[in-house]
């Protein structure tokens, strides 16, 4: 299968939301997502030859994407995990308005609290991919998945739990 860059292009701007949501999944520094999305972009490119069409774009977009991601956060996660929550908290706390951004950087929150395996199955999962794709993605089976996000859910619930008794609302 030959590739062009044309093509390689097109495909990326087709799905470029995919790499926006797992930069802002795994990384909550504005300056780092745009790092990890130009390190993203670059790792694809240089995988592109290897595509050999097998899979959807947009599967092998995101093992890829996810893989890079998940070797940036290990790098990066200097930081003690209590110490990232306490930060997120308090601009919970100090918000007061509840438009559909502010519920999604709640979401985002919630979601940096998993592990990296669970935060890829959500994002896989919030963008509606069946568990066939998602197990292919994380290299699992179907069952597995289904298995671990309804653990996932569990634990995003008894997050807002606990946020919302912290706080008293999540808008």
């Amino acid at each position: 299968m030959e590739h062009t860059e044309e093509q390689f292009l097109s495909e990326l701007h087709s799905h470029a939301g995919i790499i926006h949501r797992i930069c802002k999944s795994y990384f909550t520094e504005v300056e780092l997502q745009k790092d990890v999305y130009q390190d993203i972009v670059y790792q694809l490119w240089k995988a592109y030859p290897s595509f050999k069409g097998l899979s959807k774009f947009s599967t092998w977009m995101y093992r890829i994407a996810l893989n890079t991601a998940i070797t940036y956060h290990r790098k990066a996660k200097r930081q003690p995990e209590e110490l990232r929550l306490t930060d997120q908290a308090e601009r919970m706390a100090a918000s007061d308005t509840d438009d559909l951004e502010e519920q999604v950087g709640h979401l985002y929150a919630a979601i940096n609290t998993l592990n990296d395996i669970e935060k890829a199955i959500v994002l896989l999962y919030l963008d509606e991919h069946p568990y066939e794709e998602i197990a292919t993605i994380c290299g699992m089976s179907a069952k597995n998945v289904g298995v671990r996000l309804v653990r996932i859910k569990k634990k995003l619930e008894k997050y807002f739990k606990l946020k919302q008794n912290d706080y008293g609302h999540i808008r």
